[in-house]
């Protein structure tokens, strides 16, 4: 058994606050040393994403400029949980935001911790089935996406090409697998 024990906080503020994060200063004492030091924290909302496969085995996926690296990547549709909003409606909403489908069968496959070294939040991940394209999508003034069907037997490749390059996507692919292996 771990012998490895809480660091006291002594002290915790907030350094700055941004729309979609606050940075957070927390000083405090390792149990080990007794030294005290500041750690920083990326205070971030929950996050969803969601796996769309429509009834014949293809995967909705998206393709959009991400800022933080300059490029185009294909991904899952997925977004922030707002407020104290309930992740799965947050991933059906933003299923149907992005990419204009809809699903009646949303199944959970749980949440991960995207960087618990610097960020405190969670990103939960479900999985549509029987997707049905219902209308044009609603993006906001922030987004330009592109929907493109993607057959679900190429996804594997597609990761492993590094066209799929996503770290909380190709996790979400890995929960999609022990889910079929597992349930």
């Amino acid at each position: 058994m771990s012998k490895i024990k809480p660091w006291p906080l002594i002290e915790s503020r907030y350094e700055s606050n941004y729309r979609i994060f606050s940075l957070r200063r927390d000083r405090v004492r390792s149990p080990r040393t007794n030294g005290v030091y500041d750690f920083f924290t990326l205070e971030t909302p929950a996050w969803v994403n969601i796996i769309p496969i429509t009834k014949d085995g293809q995967v909705v996926m998206v393709r959009q400029w991400r800022h933080g690296i300059r490029e185009m990547t294909l991904e899952i549709p997925g977004g922030m949980v707002e407020g104290d909003a309930d992740p799965r409606e947050a991933a059906v909403r933003e299923l149907r935001e992005e990419t204009g489908y809809e699903s009646t069968d949303i199944i959970s496959l749980g949440f991960v911790h995207p960087n618990p070294a610097i960020q405190n939040n969670a990103c939960h991940t479900f999985l549509a089935l029987d997707c049905e394209l219902v209308g044009p999508p609603h993006q906001d003034e922030k987004e330009d996406i592109a929907v493109e069907l993607v057959p679900l037997k190429d996804i594997p490749r597609l990761i492993f090409e590094g066209v799929i390059s996503h770290a909380l996507v190709i996790c979400a692919f890995f929960r999609y697998t022990l889910w079929k292996e597992f349930s």
